[in-house]
């Protein structure tokens, strides 16, 4: 008999390699060698398994920053940009959930299955948030909430494009003139969470 656990955990595994998009609830019960008839009773839908996974992927996002602002030193603004772009590159399976969630994870779910999710990846968020304002303590809980908020939806839709299907890659490496479409990943969160940190202070309506 499997169990939940194997369940999500097929659904990874297939995610990692094949990409959210193209998983289906047939190729989950396959790799846990049930009938799809037997999953949905477990769970609503196929979008089910993928919300509780991309909560599962927040709370390990959690720990990487976590850990990488444990020794961080007061007003270091550089690691923490370092660390928010480094905790999103090296987890892709969230960083494709995280573009899949509004668009499609969210809504073939019930409100209670939404609800939950949002519980967990808002208040991961928002502990991220706290983590940061203690090293960034002339930057407000709410002004950190808005780069962890933004640098995670960047991620999310630079993820797609700094991995495109196998055809788009030999296409942009071919051709020199859309040699801007290939995105390395990293890079580009990191200047990013660095031109936000930036700006927190200087864009602050009452100054």
């Amino acid at each position: 008999m499997t169990t939940g656990g194997d369940r999500q955990g097929a659904a990874r595994d297939l995610a990692l390699r094949d990409g959210v998009r193209a998983v289906s609830l047939a190729d989950i019960a396959d790799r846990v060698r049930i009938h799809k008839s037997a999953l949905l009773r477990y769970f609503e839908t196929r979008e089910q398994i993928f919300l509780e996974l991309t909560a599962r992927a927040w709370r390990d996002w959690f720990g990487a920053v976590l850990a990488g602002l444990e020794d961080a030193a007061p007003g270091d603004a550089g690691l923490v940009a370092d660390v928010l772009a480094r905790s999103f590159a090296e987890r892709p399976l969230l960083c494709d959930l995280i573009a899949h969630t509004p668009l499609n994870l969210e809504r073939n779910v019930s409100a209670g299955s939404v609800r939950s999710y949002k519980l967990t990846s808002l208040g991961v968020i928002e502990k991220a948030a706290e983590l940061i304002h203690g090293v960034l303590e002339d930057r407000t809980v709410t002004e950190c909430r808005e780069v962890v908020s933004a640098v995670a939806s960047l991620a999310g839709a630079t993820w797609q494009i700094a991995n495109p299907p196998s055809a788009l890659t030999e296409l942009y490496t071919s051709d020199p003139a859309l040699a801007r479409a290939c995105v390395d990943l990293e890079p580009r969160l990191r200047r990013t969470a660095d031109i936000l940190l930036a700006g927190l202070i200087p864009s602050r309506a009452d100054l």
